[in-house]
């Protein structure tokens, strides 16, 4: 696929705004650059469900500048350009992704400076992800703004069906986010966007590589009048690159785009994932034979309906299958596990002058059945002997107010769970940005927001863990300031963040020599970090170089505690992205990233524990190497190149080095 370079000497006039539901900048029939890739921090207000879009400066532009008539933005709970806008936001775009030897979304994620990515096994089977320290049950995941987080645990959240082609960019807001993403947002979200109007009606993907590695991804799409419809395919499997870690994932995702009179519109989608794979001491390294097999299957429709006010209606559902072995093949420690999530949502928008004010009300019922998860039912229900639910609604109002150079939000949300009985919760934010000059933004944000226990949390007791039915939701406050400068070439950024957790949820050991885990609130966990980068793109040319740096340093009042989540956080991560023509077409990007986590993992030996190990820093280099020749891509695809030998968790191994290589086919 021939790769797209966005820097134009001549700049677009974007003259009307055509706020559609989940569509891409369509109207010109080519690649627009919105904001700024991935490890290059945007700033995008609280209001939008991980919107980040650019506008082009009126005042500045040229007289020979391009005029287009209609550009296509992704629709959100209020659109702002982003120069008026103050969240954090960064932003992980198609071209980044093509250029990458990701095999997966969490793949994609470990090249983020300021995401934390923890991955059990390779490419995709599992990964925790987490947001300025927080662990993997903080963060919200959506997909087009649906909420996909699994209140079963955490570990779940990516269990979602989405092929890499199928991807138009991944919006990540960082820091509590209640107003933008519902209540669980405590440190942040994570938006995958599709592409909802692929450019091409078909699309083959074939690849191999080391450790019996296999994939295919096929897609079609085509219009029928005010329709638009895709389907995506996929398959991938390996045997392994250690013992009892092979993988089998499937993926189907079905889209539908109804274009409605009076810039109205629907969309539809529908999808279906399924895994299988080893789970090497995933979740106690006593026990080296696990096993696990997930399906995840949802659906959603969302509406955008009316100009100036403009009413967003949205319902969904997803169902999470889990049967997990503690050794595989054997009934000692097997359980089984369904959670269905279900809920709807009603936003409406109304544009006044130079402000905007939002409504919405929000309804999440989340239930379990399960062998081991929830209380007593009546009778046993096929594998189920357990079961729990509870219901969360959230009522939020917001305003924007844009005067000159200066953009002002405020908003509040009210939220309500059946957990804490006839208990109400305020969630407000703040929200403040200026632009002394053309290229120059200062902005400052403060909110709150708060996560519920997940059903992990609250029952999982077992032959390695010990639930606490009376833990207490986690609260989070947060304030961050950031700067931003953008002039020719390049672009710089720096941001520093306080966030104050409390009740905080791990699960942890007193004793070193307790065979068993412990779900615990911990009182208080502050963290403090700066996020650092640049990046430098010349005009007209095809190389790129993005550096960035994030660094983070926590307090907490759980002096003596061994912990597995909360206080192993990410110290220190360091990356850098490079991209540059080689001779005859080809194009290299390169990868590296060198971390460093805090905290300790229990070393085993032969299933006994031999000592409490701190974690050692370590670096990674990724190479991929792309081949264009008319329809066809030929890439190959190096990872880990020096074969380094790490732990994300415990004592998992990650890959060490991996050869890949594919070709991609397709017809616009």
């Amino acid at each position: 696929m021939e790769q797209k370079h966005f820097y134009q000497q001549d700049p677009f006039r974007f003259r009307k705004f055509v706020r559609k539901g989940y569509a891409a900048f369509n109207s010109m029939h080519k690649v627009v650059n919105i904001g700024v890739v991935a490890g290059c921090i945007l700033t995008a207000m609280t209001l939008p469900e991980g919107h980040a879009q650019d506008v082009a400066r009126e005042d500045s532009l040229r007289s020979n500048a391009l005029e287009i008539d209609e550009v296509t933005v992704t629709a959100s709970r209020m659109e702002t350009p982003l120069s008026q806008t103050a969240k954090l936001v960064t932003v992980i775009t198609r071209e980044q992704i093509e250029q990458s030897p990701a095999q997966s979304i969490q793949d994609i994620l470990v090249y983020a400076a300021n995401i934390d990515v923890v991955q059990r096994g390779g490419h995709g089977v599992q990964a925790d992800i987490s947001i300025r320290g927080g662990t993997s049950e903080q963060n919200v995941i959506l997909l087009n703004g649906v909420n996909l987080s699994n209140a079963h645990t955490g570990h779940y959240s990516l269990d979602i069906p989405v092929n890499l082609s199928d991807i138009e960019r991944i919006e990540i807001i960082h820091g509590p986010s209640a107003l933008i993403y519902e209540a669980g947002s405590f440190s942040g979200g994570i938006n995958i966007i599709t592409k909802k109007k692929p450019a091409d009606r078909l699309y083959a993907h074939v690849e191999a590589g080391m450790h019996a590695l296999t994939g295919i991804e096929v897609r079609g799409a085509g219009q029928a009048g005010i329709s638009a419809h895709s389907l995506s395919a996929g398959h991938d499997s390996s045997g392994g690159y250690i013992a009892n870690s092979e993988y089998d994932i499937y993926n189907v995702l079905w889209q539908t785009h109804l274009d409605l009179p009076e810039e109205s519109g629907l969309d539809v989608q529908l999808g279906y994932n399924n895994k299988k794979y080893g789970a090497n001491t995933f979740y106690s390294a006593r026990y080296p034979d696990q096993y696990e097999h997930t399906s995840t299957a949802m659906g959603a429709v969302k509406g955008e309906f009316g100009r100036r006010l403009k009413i967003l209606p949205l319902i969904y559902w997803n169902r999470h299958y889990d049967r997990f072995e503690l050794i595989k093949g054997a009934e000692t420690g097997r359980n089984f596990h369904r959670n269905d999530t279900y809920g709807g949502r009603l936003v409406m928008l109304y544009h006044s002058g130079p402000g905007a004010t939002r409504l919405g009300l929000d309804l999440r019922r989340e239930n379990i059945v399960s062998s081991v998860l929830g209380k007593p039912m009546a009778g046993p229900r096929g594998d189920y002997n357990k079961s729990d639910a509870r219901t969360n609604i959230g009522l939020s109002l917001e305003h924007t107010f844009v005067w000159k150079r200066w953009m002002a939000s405020a908003g509040i949300l009210l939220n309500h769970t059946t957990l804490l009985g006839n208990e109400y919760r305020l969630y407000p934010s703040v929200n403040l940005a200026y632009r002394p000059l053309d290229g120059l933004k200062i902005s400052a944000s403060w909110s709150k927001s708060t996560r519920m226990p997940t059903f992990t949390d609250l029952y999982y007791t077992t032959e390695t863990h010990r639930a606490g039915e009376s833990l207490r939701p986690e609260r989070s406050e947060s304030l961050d300031m950031s700067i931003r400068h953008a002039a020719g070439f390049a672009e710089v950024y720096l941001t520093g963040f306080l966030l104050w957790g409390r009740d905080m949820i791990d699960w942890v050991k007193a004793d070193p020599r307790d065979d068993r885990w412990t779900s615990w609130n911990l009182t208080k966990v502050d963290t403090q970090g700066v996020e650092a980068g640049v990046r430098l793109h010349p005009h007209g040319g095809k190389t790129s170089l993005r550096l960035d740096y994030a660094r983070m340093c926590q307090r907490s009042d759980a002096k003596g505690l061994i912990s597995i989540y909360a206080l192993n956080y990410l110290r220190d991560k360091f990356t850098v992205q490079l991209t540059h023509p080689l001779p005859a077409g080809v194009s290299a990007s390169w990868f590296f990233r060198l971390q460093k986590r805090m905290g300790t993992y229990e070393k085993f030996e032969n299933m006994e524990k031999v000592s409490d190990e701190p974690f050692p820093a370590f670096s990674t280099l990724d190479l991929r190497l792309n081949y264009p020749y008319r329809e066809l891509n030929v890439y190959l695809g190096l990872s880990n190149l020096y074969n380094t030998f790490y732990f994300d968790r415990g004592n998992i191994p990650q890959p060490g080095f991996w050869l890949m290589g594919g070709i991609t086919y397709v017809i616009n």
